[in-house]
């Protein structure tokens, strides 16, 4: 039987005695006499070992070394499978078959075959081998693992989560007094970290290195903490480190992002420049994120030309990064730019950040356009693509084209539809009115629909004024999630739209009872770098009274226009002037009032709200940008507006 184009003849070391060879063996003693070899690092004496170009070319060595005897050097073999196992041209199966047949292999070439199966990224399998062979050598018991052999071991406990495994070895580290290696003992608790047992994670930390300068353990456990969520622990830790390094930073700013606190990872990273501490490529991407949730433009351009000045390669990753902030902080057209400027386009998330930024900003025939493209390139396009062009379709209300697309994503492309997906053609059909349709969708699904499914029908029902199945819907999302408020605040905003004031009261009154709160209407605008942030009737800023001013002079503003507040979105039992004082106190109407009152005149306002805009905020806005003279972007919960001279991007269609 061959392997890779050697016989197992030539494998074959129980044709030799090991007593035959020792290092005065007259085969070739130039080779095998200790005495007369230079004391040099192996590879040196080898050097046709490390010059192979391939697997091909290596078998040739191999059998010359077979022929000759030289294989049964140590130094040689040792060589032969590091070569094997460890190489850019690397065959684990030949690795593996040939370190079967070594005589009593040293603790180097365990060691060696051990860790090239547990590097092997994303297999399982590769990682199983590499606890089977640790196992088997300590079922031989010939040789001992030293420092070198249980940081493999325990990373491919913490990759398969084996962690009853990685007790036992913990177990051998004690017996064999490794537990106080740093190199050991880091990848001690990283094993406990990924296995997500923090108590014992933390308990050999507290116990080995807590004060101490050992960097790496301090950031495995900011690390860990991150994992679970645990975003406080992970802060206080970072704050008690003796020293830090990039890596310490990047984690706890990437943990913040992570957790959905974009506002505290903007701080840290403002606090790692105060400080001189150089930002790297992974710092970027971990910051980008924050940058874009909350809208910080000037922030996110300042990151792309640091990028730049550094010579901080803006690859598919990091650029598909950029691309996402970009068109998520209001400015679609850079995003284009920094797509075009890729040059390898081979990767679909690229291309689905700039369909996506698209289809947020209502460009859903370029989305298309770019779908085409990707087409062309031979890049396949994956579920994620199909969920941004879906969007595309529903913020464009091109209903046949998302039903075309649904259909070929499953027929022909091959791909299981997504909870998101069904989210998208729900949406799709119920802002375009097809109701029952899009309820036949969520009752016919072959998974189980979540909340956000049944509340783009609620929107849709509410957007069309289709009360009966409105407060059908309301109903089966409390029932399904008795404590999200969207569905009793929906269901309440029904009853007080016909007038139901009973029904209203008692919606409330059982939200008073389970503690349910409707979640506060939340605008942020970026001035000069700094994000300031605004909830309705917001009076505590700084410039309160200024911004109160200003409110005044847009409310006089829209009366000379004979502008009309659209009072029947405020479904409260109130006068109409009370009402109106309602919809004039909205986040993002402050948050307006506040950049006109600290930018120059015609500098364009990006605002950032983490609801569905309200018609009369869209009525007044497009208004407002035709008095001003202002370009007002206004992305909400579900996509952009492009505010300008009196006209919306959206055509009035979201």
């Amino acid at each position: 039987m061959e392997l890779a184009g050697v016989s197992r003849s030539l494998l074959n070391l129980n044709t030799y005695p090991s007593n035959e060879i020792s290092t005065s063996s007259p085969m070739n003693p130039t080779i095998f006499d200790r005495s007369i070899i230079p004391p040099t690092h192996p590879s040196s004496l080898f050097p046709q070992i490390s010059r192979c170009k391939s697997i091909k070319q290596f078998t040739q060595i191999h059998a010359q070394f077979t022929k000759t005897g030289l294989i049964f050097d140590p130094l040689a073999a040792a060589e032969i499978l590091k070569f094997l196992s460890l190489s850019n041209h690397r065959d684990l199966n030949y690795a593996h078959k040939f370190f079967a047949q070594m005589r009593e292999p040293n603790c180097f070439s365990w060691n060696t075959i051990i860790r090239a199966f547990a590097e092997i990224d994303d297999n399982d399998i590769y990682s199983l081998e590499a606890l089977l062979l640790f196992h088997q050598m300590r079922i031989d018991g010939v040789v001992e693992p030293n420092r070198f052999t249980f940081p493999s071991v325990l990373k491919a406990c913490a990759k398969t989560a084996r962690v009853e495994e990685g007790k036992q070895i913990h177990g051998s580290v004690v017996k064999l007094g490794l537990e106080s290696d740093e190199f050991v003992l880091s990848n001690l608790v990283r094993m406990y970290v990924m296995c997500g047992i923090m108590e014992d994670a933390h308990k050999l930390f507290r116990n080995h290195v807590y004060g101490s300068n050992n960097v790496v353990l301090w950031n495995v456990m900011i690390d860990g903490y991150v994992r679970i969520g645990d975003i406080i622990s992970c802060r206080q830790l970072f704050d008690k480190m003796p020293q830090r390094s990039v890596v310490s930073w990047n984690a706890m700013i990437s943990g913040y992002a992570q957790n959905g606190c974009f506002k505290e990872a903007i701080e840290l990273f403002h606090d790692m420049l105060m400080r001189n501490e150089s930002p790297n490529y992974v710092t970027l991407v971990s910051v980008l994120p924050a940058i874009s949730r909350l809208g910080a433009l000037e922030l996110g351009k300042w990151v792309h030309l640091y990028a730049e000045k550094n010579e901080i390669e803006i690859d598919d990753v990091l650029g598909s990064a950029l691309i996402d902030m970009y068109s998520k902080c209001g400015s679609i057209e850079k995003s284009i730019q920094v797509f075009e400027l890729i040059h390898n386009k081979t990767n679909p998330i690229t291309w689905n950040a700039i369909t996506g930024g698209l289809a947020m900003h209502g460009r859903a025939n370029e989305a298309l356009d770019y779908y085409k493209k990707m087409q062309k390139t031979s890049v396949k396009p994956t579920d994620v693509s199909y969920i941004a062009l879906l969007c595309a379709c529903s913020h464009a209300g091109l209903v046949e084209k998302g039903r075309s697309l649904f259909n070929h994503m499953v027929n022909i492309a091959g791909l299981e539809p997504r909870i998101e997906h069904y989210g998208c053609m729900v949406d799709l059909l119920g802002r375009a009115g097809h109701l029952d349709e899009a309820e036949q969708l969520i009752l016919n699904m072959p998974i189980q629909p979540d909340d956000v499914i049944w509340k783009a029908l609620l929107g849709a029902c509410k957007m069309h004024g289709n009360i009966e199945m409105g407060e059908r819907v309301a109903t089966i999302l409390m029932e399904l999630f008795p404590n999200d408020s969207g569905s009793y605040v929906a269901l309440s905003n029904m009853f007080a739209s016909r007038g139901n004031w009973d029904g209203v009261a008692k919606v409330r009154l059982k939200m008073k009872e389970m503690d349910i709160r409707k979640d506060p209407g939340c605008s942020w605008i970026e001035v000069n770098g700094m994000i300031h942030e605004f909830l309705v009737e917001d009076d505590s800023h700084p410039r309160a009274n200024e911004i109160h001013s200003m409110l005044e002079e847009i409310s006089e503003q829209l009366r000379l226009f004979d502008y009309r507040a659209k009072t029947r979105e405020v479904l409260l039992r109130m006068d109409e002037e009370e009402k109106e004082s309602v919809l004039h106190y909205h986040s993002e109407k402050i948050a307006i009032a506040f950049g006109l009152i600290s930018t120059s005149p015609q500098t364009p306002l990006l605002i950032v709200k983490n609801l569905r805009i309200c018609e009369d905020c869209h009525s007044s806005i497009k208004l407002i940008s035709k008095i001003y003279n202002r370009k007002i972007v206004v992305r909400d919960r579900k996509r952009f507006h492009h505010f300008e001279n009196g006209v919306c991007s959206c055509m009035d269609y979201w």
